[in-house]
């Protein structure tokens, strides 16, 4: 079976790697040049923990290569497996016609009889309008969404629960199945528009679930509960369980999650059909999102020429990507109002443009936290857990912590000496 991957940034790097890695002969096809030499040289376009060594035990394997003229990647490829990361603009908006604009630029290199493996995250009707379009050149299509975790990208690729597999021609399912098998033997095979819908319905579930748990942890914080406390109560429910997305913590960032309740918004929109549980679940999701404005603005009012401390800058632990984070919004925001930002991150060696000149980049989380009025746990890297609430005490001037996702409240929330807040927690110390 030869594979061609096409589109290597997050998805499609990865994909690539763990197929060679699994001894499928794989080829990476991307138009950017640029991507294509740093991939040959070992270098991903982004970190994720391990990948450079699967990409360089590839390309020693000779299992692996990159290439940016499709002639090359195409013209023998059974399986073209589409991995583009859809870009994703600052209202959650997908750039659908960026992906169909690429797949229109090769088409006519791709072999007659190939199959058209579908992974990019695209709204129900995506595929079957290929088919439609690509009418009469022979081509098989399916769609398999992809459901990968940033930081944890290679596990979850190699060791998924089960993977959801959409088909045009049952005929097709030996040869998907045999491309999978090595990573999982569950497959839900079901029809094309099903598996596009339900990873629109998968990450809409987790959204609702995120602004949910939040809501209900701002009514804690207004009468006196505590919403760990709750969650424990939800999850202890068999009709729940401990795995469910219903923990407080902060509002869930544009990308993934928006982008899929966009498209279920959309869709209803296009069809005429309501969808006001999806709608409000947006709107809750705003109105979380100051939580941390609010918290910041009660705790900073009486200091005068106010620090604050910013642990975290990507978009979520386990990555260097800054597209959509939360943490670089929270800098930009805080001085604006002219409080002063220490930032730190173990996998960011330089700051974003927007932040050159008001954002100093300390070099460690305690040369970052010292002389700060305020710190705030912004992204969740596990190297702040090797902070101490002596560190916090000896090196703030004032130690008060803002933490969205408790991630220090073992160490830090009953410390008496630390103003410690985090969502359905009031504020104590």
């Amino acid at each position: 079976m030869r594979i061609t991957v096409y589109g290597l940034w997050h998805l499609g790097s990865v994909t690539a790697a763990c197929l060679a890695s699994a001894g499928r002969p794989t080829v990476g096809l991307d138009l950017d040049e640029s991507v294509v030499a740093d991939l040959n040289r070992g270098k991903p376009p982004l970190f994720e923990p391990g990948l450079a060594e699967r990409i360089g035990a590839g390309l020693a394997s000779g299992r692996l290569s990159f290439t940016s003229r499709p002639d090359e990647a195409l013209g023998s490829a059974d399986v073209v497996w589409v991995t583009f990361d859809t870009p994703v603009d600052d209202h959650d908006q997908a750039d659908v016609g960026h992906v169909r604009r690429r797949l229109d630029a090769v088409v006519d290199a791709i072999r007659p009889g190939a199959l058209v493996l579908v992974s990019s995250q695209l709204p129900v009707g995506f595929v079957r309008s290929l088919e439609r379009d690509w009418s009469g050149r022979r081509l098989r299509f399916a769609c398999s969404p992809e459901n990968l975790r940033l930081g944890k990208a290679l596990d979850s690729f190699e060791h998924p629960e089960r993977v959801v597999v959409g088909v045009a021609d049952e005929a097709d399912r030996p040869l998907l199945a045999a491309l999978f098998g090595p990573f999982c033997p569950r497959i839900e095979w079901m029809s094309i528009e099903s598996a596009e819908m339900t990873k629109h319905a998968l990450n809409a579930f987790l959204a609702t679930s995120v602004a949910f748990i939040n809501e209900l942890a701002r009514l804690c914080e207004a009468v006196g509960a505590d919403a760990k406390q709750v969650e424990r109560g939800l999850k202890s429910d068999g009709r729940i369980g401990p795995r469910a997305y219903l923990s407080p913590g902060a509002a869930f960032a544009g990308g993934t999650l928006a982008r899929d309740l966009r498209f279920l918004a959309g869709s209803g929109r296009s069809h005429r059909t309501a969808t006001p549980l999806v709608d409000g679940v947006l709107a809750s999701n705003r109105v979380h999102e100051e939580w941390l404005h609010d918290r910041l603005h009660d705790m900073l009012r009486d200091v005068d020429g106010s620090i604050a401390a910013v642990l975290g800058l990507t978009y979520k632990p386990g990555t260097s990507t800054l597209r959509r984070s939360a943490s670089v919004e929270l800098c930009s925001w805080l001085s604006e109002r002219g409080v002063r930002v220490q930032a730190h991150d173990p996998a960011i060696g330089g700051l974003p443009e927007e932040l050159r000149g008001s954002v100093r980049l300390c070099r460690s989380p305690l040369e970052a936290i010292t002389g700060a009025d305020i710190a705030v746990v912004a992204t969740e890297w596990p190297d702040y857990r090797s902070l101490a609430a002596d560190d916090f005490v000896k090196a703030m001037r004032r130690p008060r912590v803002v933490d969205p996702g408790w991630f220090l409240a073992d160490a830090l929330g009953h410390d008496p000496r630390i103003v410690y807040a985090a969502p359905g927690r009031p504020a104590r110390g």
